[in-house]
């Protein structure tokens, strides 16, 4: 039976070596079709796991937010004919906010065994250096962009934090990162505690957990950098 692997990949432009297993070399030589988040980057990831691969030799399929959802049934097609298929987000771990869910979902529904592999997932490693609550965290995404939404939104996974002790974990676009922070200052409670997790695995990599009032005073430089955010009770 054909399966279809889950590649993870480097949360930047860092060592294959610190983040990925070795025997994933071999496996990613074995598969001729991959669903990909951005053709450009997995083609340079797939040369940068193994120079020797011929990418001409191989079938690409695109998933992201534009791609119809009607031509998801083909992305399987090879592995349903008997072809070993990859996916590759643009980042991390595949089906982890990130569109390749979507064909994971389709492949369990058409009989094509589903075979996760190990690699980096910035949000269970922001989670884990955190110190924050490991055993009831949620995952929200994108907050709104605007307020008042994003502030009631806020305020919402605040409440949450601290009746239901669960860590509330979410990202923002990194050319946004300053201004998310600024809101969290101004709507959470200063003993509320944030952590920001930036360059995760990187050699710039910054993790630290604080209140509020000390992040108040303390703004770090996280600019256009991917960050993770994670709010917990105090």
């Amino acid at each position: 039976m054909a399966k279809l692997f889950l590649i993870p990949t480097t949360l930047g432009d860092s060592e294959l070596g610190r983040v990925l297993p070795p025997d994933l070399t071999s496996i990613i030589s074995s598969v001729k079709v991959f669903v990909v988040e951005n053709l450009r980057t997995a083609r340079r990831f797939l040369k940068k796991v193994n120079p020797e691969i011929n990418i001409d030799e191989l079938t690409f399929f695109e998933l992201n937010k534009h791609t119809n959802k009607a031509e998801l049934a083909r992305f399987l097609e090879p592995a349903l004919a008997g072809s070993d298929t990859g996916i590759i987000s643009e980042a991390g771990c595949p089906g982890v906010a990130d569109p390749g869910a979507e064909v994971v979902a389709l492949a369990h529904t058409k009989g094509v065994r589903v075979v996760p592999l190990v690699g980096p997932s910035s949000i269970l490693l922001a989670l884990m250096a955190s110190g924050m609550n490991g055993q009831n965290f949620a995952f929200n995404g994108y907050l709104p962009i605007k307020n008042p939404d994003k502030s009631k939104h806020l305020k919402m996974l605040e409440r949450r934090a601290y009746q239901e002790k669960q860590c509330q974990i979410f990202i923002e676009a990194p050319y946004r990162n300053l201004q998310l922070l600024d809101d969290l200052l101004k709507t959470c409670d200063p003993q509320t505690l944030l952590c920001i997790a930036t360059d995760i695995t990187l050699e710039s990599e910054f993790i630290l957990t604080k209140s509020m009032a000390y992040w108040a005073k303390h703004i770090p430089d996280i600019q256009k950098r991917p960050t993770i955010f994670i709010i917990g009770a105090a």
